[in-house]
């Protein structure tokens, strides 16, 4: 989880990534974000985030971006 955090703070400084639990809706995280996110996760974790893991949900949080990694991990 802590690695997720340190991605997030590197792609969006200055959010406060522990409490923020709706980075999508609240507009904290805009598509070039989301996009420089994506990269920098599946280099960190080795894994493949598709066009049918950008969903909503799975980026409305780091709690759901972490769980997204670990299910992605597991595949």
């Amino acid at each position: 989880m802590e690695e997720v955090i340190k991605i997030l703070e590197f792609v969006k400084p200055g959010v406060d990534f522990q409490n923020e639990d709706n980075l999508i809706e609240d507009e904290v995280l805009d598509s070039f974000d989301i996009v420089n996110l994506v990269a920098r996760l599946n280099d960190e974790f080795d894994i493949e985030i598709t066009p049918a893991d950008l969903l909503p949900e799975n980026f409305k949080s780091a709690e759901t971006i972490y769980k997204l990694t670990q299910k992605l991990q597991e595949d």
